[in-house]
């Protein structure tokens, strides 16, 4: 294969080069679209589950209080009430994590459709290499621009949480007041609150990372000339792939050699192996031209279709060699036949004039 280092990619990635990427699991996908996918889950299977979550907290902290002075504690106790606070726990976020699981695959296949790569999955000997795998880790382009990125999210996360949450660890001690629904009624409002706030702020991270990775996709499949070339001489070199395309080719000048034939002057035969149809148009060519030739089956064919129409038929045997094998389809007769061929389109023209005399008598 030829030497492509140090050539530029300039030329947009082929089909052939994306499914192979894709095969590898080389996509373009913002992981930042799945978080905010997760966002928005919880964001809406909170408010879905909101009063769900609600009375189970309410009813579960009653239970805790309300034993509270009858309480022995004991190994048994303990084990008892981590079991029953477990059950609980996930009793109130098991459809919340369900949810959020459901969404988050819809946001994968949203990105790159539905495909399991097994190659991607593929153990490699070479990526157990310490050294590279140290370099890729912290001396790429993409590792450092992923690192920007997550602190800048951080960043702006952390800043605008703390500002949230600064209002509410401010509004706390109110809560001494508060009957134990309130309390909890108070907690889902302002989680949701932060919630739908922070989700704006995924949103637009994400979509401005999702440009960002299409763009970055594109710019990373891009191909050199070179490899394009070379793509299409390994296509074009596979026998299958060339037999099909030489055979839809000689389909389709058979075809239109074919559709020619009604529009001959003449057909020259041998009679049985050779035919070659001529015509002659003093105002578009200086010789007669080859419309149409063909050997046994195709001869057949040609004479066939010249009866049906109406062109005549002439038997000359060392013409229709001659005119089979110096001539190709389109051709303009060579000079050394034109006196054959003009005897020929002579006679033709003097039979169709005796017809058309004939018919004017009768």
């Amino acid at each position: 294969m030829p030497d492509i280092e140090g050539q530029e990619k300039t030329e947009q990635a082929t089909p052939k080069k994306l499914e192979e990427g894709r095969k590898k699991g080389q996509v373009a996908k913002s992981i930042e679209i799945n978080s905010f996918a997760v966002f928005s889950a919880g964001l809406i299977l909170l408010l879905a589950f909101k009063n769900f979550i609600g009375n189970n907290i309410t009813t579960f902290s009653r239970y805790i209080f309300n034993s509270l002075n009858e309480l022995t504690i004991s190994k048994d106790l303990v084990q008892l009430y981590a079991v029953k606070g477990v059950l609980f726990l996930f009793s109130c976020i098991s459809p919340v994590l369900i949810g959020i699981v459901a969404f988050a695959l819809i946001s994968n296949i949203g990105q790159v459709g539905f495909k399991i790569s097994f190659k991607a999955l593929k153990p490699e000997i070479e990526k157990l290499n310490l050294i590279k795998g140290f370099k890729k880790v912290f001396f790429s382009s993409r590792t450092f621009v992923e690192v920007l990125k997550t602190i800048f999210k951080f960043t702006i996360v952390g800043l605008f949480t703390y500002f949230v949450v600064k209002k509410y660890v401010i509004e706390s001690p109110t809560l001494i007041d508060y009957s134990i629904p309130q309390i909890v009624n108070y907690m889902l409002d302002g989680s949701t609150s932060l919630i739908i706030k922070l989700s704006i702020i995924f949103a637009v991270i994400a979509g401005s990372d999702f440009v960002f990775q299409k763009y970055k996709f594109k710019k990373d499949m891009m191909m050199t000339k070179q490899e394009v070339k070379e793509e299409q001489r390994q296509a074009e070199g596979d026998p299958i792939v060339r037999g099909k395309i030489k055979s839809k080719m000689l389909s389709v000048a058979k075809m239109r050699m074919m559709q020619e034939v009604p529009k001959a002057d003449v057909v020259i035969t041998n009679p049985t192996h050779y035919a070659v149809a001529l015509k002659y148009d003093s105002m578009k060519n200086a010789a007669p031209k080859v419309v149409a030739k063909g050997v046994d089956d195709v001869a057949q064919k040609i004479k066939e279709i010249a009866t049906k129409h109406n062109v005549p038929l002439h038997e000359d045997k060392e013409l229709a060699r001659s005119l089979f094998r110096l001539c190709d389809v389109g051709d303009e007769i060579p000079e050394k036949l034109f006196h054959a061929v003009a005897k020929v389109l002579a006679y033709i023209y003097s039979q169709k004039g005796k017809i058309k005399r004939h018919r004017k008598i009768v």
